[in-house]
């Protein structure tokens, strides 16, 4: 019979896999996270994922601050190549670099490992949309032009580049040119691989001039394949087969062979737990952490909630991101994360930067209802999250600036912490 987990087991599990069962409260004597922390980090959830919005932050950058508490963000832009690696200026060929890291479409845009490259040989070559490589077809000379012209220069951004078609057409951020689409599928094909960003644009360069000899390996599709779904399972902990299947973005059906490989050879078991209708798999032998003492603001991408069928599976808890949500049927506000106290989803906080005026602002504050009996005491939790937040920040101040079933009870708390 399959091991059986309470949800709460299940839960801690979860959690504990992400790295995220310890607090970080910061003191004036914690010391602060280096870069093998940071990598270590970035290692146990696999893929760190990359989104544009910086209403409060970059995404990026808090699934780390979740893991290792306040770090310099420079030094994380250090580790990516983050407005460090500059674009070439002239004709001449310029020496690319590439540090431990690049991107690829690993979940959607994510950050993955230089060494995770051949594992995702097998996306790269298959067939893209009908309508991509259609229009690929139409416009091979024009691709061709591309990959010369990045041939020749050396690492650059896509607007660096000199066609006479990579021109701005106005209309905002999805009207793209011709170069750009071309520029993308080399990167969607693997010819060109990204060696840091600008400005938070990629720094593109060919691969074959940048990639180490080892990453031109292939592996044969089912062994990554395999191999991608036996890190699903580490980074998750214990997960059915969708939850599986979504961390790396596979079909189903190409999941469910892996699965059934990684239990015949002992590496995954199955295991039910209460209220999952879906039976689940984890690392054979692993154990349930006793507790979990968790603080931390989450990402709307952080890879704990960002499959939601999972988040409301593991906590009951029902979230949709809000910033593609009209303002008039926003429920709880734009820029939305999550809260996790212990081993609880338990609320969540919609955060933005001011950083003219130097406040974090507290734009909303919700408690879940299933948690409102303790509203105060994880009011106490909480609030140190804000004010390290804001510090991280570098902002001066936390202020409660719109409304909430949370919003009344922190401000008494924040009275009552921070007369």
């Amino acid at each position: 019979m399959p091991r059986h987990l309470r949800n709460a087991d299940a839960r801690r599990i979860a959690i504990a896999a992400q790295g995220l069962h310890r607090p970080h409260a910061p003191t004036t004597t914690t010391p602060t996270p280096t870069a093998a922390q940071l990598n270590r980090a970035i290692g146990r959830m696999g893929v760190l994922q990359l989104d544009s919005v910086n209403v409060f932050e970059r995404s990026h950058y808090l699934p780390v601050l979740a893991r290792v508490g306040p770090y310099p963000k420079q030094a994380l832009d250090a580790l990516l190549h983050h407005d460090t690696t500059a674009a070439s200026s002239s004709k001449t060929p310029a020496r690319p670099r590439l540090g431990r890291y690049t991107e690829y479409l690993a979940h959607e845009a994510t950050v993955i490992p230089v060494a995770d490259w051949p594992l995702w040989q097998w996306h790269r070559t298959a067939p893209k949309r009908p309508g991509f490589e259609t229009w690929a077809a139409e416009h091979r000379a024009l691709i061709d032009d591309v990959l010369a012209e990045f041939t020749d220069r050396g690492p650059l951004r896509i607007r660096d580049l000199d066609h006479p078609q990579n021109v701005s057409l106005g209309g905002g951020w999805w009207n793209k040119n011709e170069v750009h689409w071309a520029a993308q599928y080399l990167f969607r094909r693997g010819d060109l691989v990204v060696v840091g960003r600008q400005r938070f644009e990629r720094v593109l360069a060919p691969a074959v001039d940048v990639l180490p000899p080892e990453a031109h390996t292939p592996i044969p599709r089912r062994d990554a394949q395999r191999e991608l779904i036996r890190r699903a399972a580490v980074a998750l902990g214990v997960a059915t087969l969708d939850d599986l299947a979504d961390y790396p973005r596979l079909k189903i059906t190409d999941a469910r062979p892996a699965v059934e490989s990684l239990e015949a050879d002992g590496v995954l078991e199955p295991v039910t737990v209460d209220g999952w209708a879906k039976p689940a798999w984890m690392q054979a032998g692993a154990r349930v952490p006793r507790k979990v003492e968790s603080g931390a603001l989450l990402s709307p991408f952080d890879p704990l909630i960002w499959y939601r069928p999972r988040a409301e599976r593991l906590f009951d808890f029902h979230y949709r991101i809000s910033i593609y949500t009209p303002a008039e049927q926003r429920e709880h506000g734009y820029y939305v994360l999550p809260v996790l106290i212990d081993d609880e989803v338990v609320g969540r906080v919609d955060l933005k930067s001011d950083r003219k005026a130097g406040v974090l602002r507290v734009q909303h504050a919700h408690i879940e209802p299933a948690h409102a009996d303790r509203a105060g005491e994880l009011a106490e939790r909480l609030w140190p999250l804000l004010r390290s937040a804001g510090e991280w920040q570098g902002l001066g101040e936390v202020a409660l600036t719109g409304p909430g079933t949370w919003t009344p009870t922190l401000r008494r708390t924040l009275t009552t912490l921070d007369p």
